[in-house]
């Protein structure tokens, strides 16, 4: 009798967390041995399990019938731009700081560089982030609002709100099995039976782990918006090319040319007053007295060669 209930559950569960709702399991049963007696109250247990709310204060709850209350809905809001900016360095930055600002985060960051159609090298930059849903449109502003810019803009939503609710009905159903799992277990005597409950409640729990991070997912998802901007650099900022020329680059090196003789020149007359005058003094002037004495010698020389007349 035990493990014909055993059989059952197990199935029901493996069943119940495929599909979420309520399972036809007629066929699946016909194909066994089983009395009919079983099956139909494990369907019951289920389904009795099926209707039972969930405890916690969940934001989203359904039931079969139509008339029932109205669910609200769960949309996941996210954004991408693509802004044109003087330097996208500074710009990636501005956007990092805003969204820790806002209570949010950097998923991601990149910065490298790109050649331009003029042949000029320039920065670029991309940064996903994370701000809260009900501060999106506020972000998105401020970052219009530092652009030079904006070349693209698109804003799309997602309702997971069915998507939700299937997971939580699939997640009752598993939590209903597993209470049924245990209640079993502590009833059973036989270490055969106690091991097959045992794996079977293994891989029920295993699938109610994946449920809940499923639905925790959906709900962060929800909570914190993503946008994703492309960062490109203003080409009108960029120095001016004609066909391979940039006449600024010309001027910049004719102004580094003058500068450069300048200071040359300048040197010179440093060394010239600082160094070759001192040296040019100490050889000229004793030269020159030599000089002067070697010249009055001289005629001194030649005026007593001279006859007297």
């Amino acid at each position: 009798m035990l493990n014909r209930t055993l059989l059952v559950l197990s199935l029901m569960a493996l069943l119940l967390s495929a599909c979420g709702a309520r399972v036809a399991s007629e066929p699946m049963l016909a194909s066994n041995d089983f009395g009919g007696g079983y099956a139909e109250d494990a369907m019951y247990a289920m389904e009795e399990s099926a209707a039972v709310p969930l405890e916690s204060e969940g934001e989203f709850r359904a039931s079969d019938s139509p008339s029932s209350a109205m669910v609200e809905r769960m949309v996941i809001k996210n954004a991408s731009l693509s802004i044109v900016v003087t330097d996208p360095a500074v710009a990636m930055d501005e956007i990092m700081s805003m969204a820790e600002e806002m209570g949010g985060f950097v998923v991601s960051s990149n910065l490298w560089q790109t050649a331009l159609g003029s042949g000029v090298t320039v920065d670029q930059a991309s940064i996903n982030i994370r701000v809260p849903v009900e501060r999106l449109d506020e972000a998105l502003t401020r970052i219009k609002a530092g652009a030079g810019e904006v070349r693209s803009e698109n804003i799309f939503g997602e309702d997971v709100t069915s998507q939700y609710t299937d997971l939580q009905s699939r997640l009752r159903n598993l939590e209903a099995a597993e209470s049924q799992l245990m209640a079993i277990m502590e009833d059973a005597t036989k270490t055969e039976d106690v091991l097959q409950v045992y794996n079977n409640l293994v891989s029920v729990r295993e699938q109610i782990e994946v449920i809940k991070g499923q639905m925790q997912y959906f709900e962060q998802a929800a909570a914190l918006s993503s946008i994703s901007v492309d960062i490109i650099a203003d080409e009108a900022d960029q120095p001016i090319q004609i066909g391979g020329w940039q006449p600024v680059g010309v001027a910049k090196d004719a102004v580094e040319a003058l500068i450069n003789t300048l200071q040359g020149l300048v040197n010179v007359v440093i060394w010239m007053v600082i160094f070759l005058l001192p040296v040019a003094l100490v050889i000229v002037l004793p030269l020159s007295f030599l000089w002067r004495g070697f010249r009055r010698w001289r005629k001194r020389r030649v005026a007593k060669k001279q006859p007297k007349e």
